[in-house]
């Protein structure tokens, strides 16, 4: 009976070793076609800029060339919003690529979230979700003190062993709500910033209690992918304001 238990953890373990590498593989590939894709991006902006200063200069010329110029910049536009929301599309596979996580780190996590508040947890894409309106000051990458210390419970959770097989995806969302506000601005000039920043914020608290730097990555989208909608005229959603934090396979 012994035996055949061993068998079953050993062969567990193998199949679970394998499933890792693939996701490995495959978020490699993925990768590699996102970077392909924003050269592609990069290439068509640089090409837009283009086009824009040859259309200035050709006001009051003839007026065919002026509309094929303008036709070309539009396509270039279409091309350009195509792209992006691929990229978009596959970042977001990627950072929900992970394989299920197993069942003790799993009920951890949960019981992690169940203990604060401002913490959510999906075990079927290994998220964990902070509400950035409990986790930071309005307008700040300053992590509050509470939230700090949830952090650090999560540090403890990701430094034993059952999760040493896992690295943590830090990813910072804003609302659209525009930053205004000259102190902030010189500091975070865009959502984007902030979101990055706050992300950045998340990963030095990570660091500081013994996640190695290797486990640990950062992303910021900025107000560009919502969960709910916004108010109109830029009033933005507060559950658009969050950070997420994705744990996945090591290397992943």
């Amino acid at each position: 009976m012994m035996l055949a238990l061993a068998g079953a953890i050993v062969t567990g373990g193998c199949v679970a070793q394998q499933k890792f590498d693939e996701v490995k593989a495959q978020n490699r590939i993925q990768q590699q076609r996102i970077t392909d894709l924003e050269a592609d991006l990069g290439s068509c902006r640089l090409q837009l800029a283009q086009s824009g200063k040859q259309m200035e200069t050709m006001r009051g010329r003839n007026t065919s060339e002026l509309g094929a110029k303008d036709d070309e910049i539009t396509a270039l536009e279409k091309d350009i919003e195509a792209k992006k929301a691929l990229i978009a599309k596959m970042q977001a596979q990627l950072l929900r690529s992970g394989a299920a996580l197993p069942m003790e780190l799993s009920v951890m996590l949960q019981e992690f979230a169940g203990r604060h508040e401002m913490v959510t947890f999906d075990p079927d894409s290994g998220m964990l979700k902070f509400e950035s309106d409990l986790l930071f000051e309005l307008g700040s990458d300053r992590v509050a003190p509470e939230a700090e210390a949830s952090v650090k419970a999560l540090c403890e959770i990701m430094n034993t062993k059952e999760a040493q097989q896992f690295d943590v995806v830090i990813a910072g969302h804003t609302d659209d709500v525009p930053i205004k506000k000259a102190a902030t601005k010189a500091k975070h000039p865009t959502n984007w910033h902030l979101s990055v920043h706050r992300s950045i914020a998340v990963l030095n608290i990570m660091t500081a209690n013994k996640m190695e730097p290797t486990r640990v990555s950062v992303r910021g989208f900025g107000e560009y992918r919502p969960i709910a909608e916004n108010k109109p005229n830029k009033k933005g959603n507060p559950e658009n304001r969050r950070v997420e934090l994705y744990i996945v396979p090591s290397g992943a």
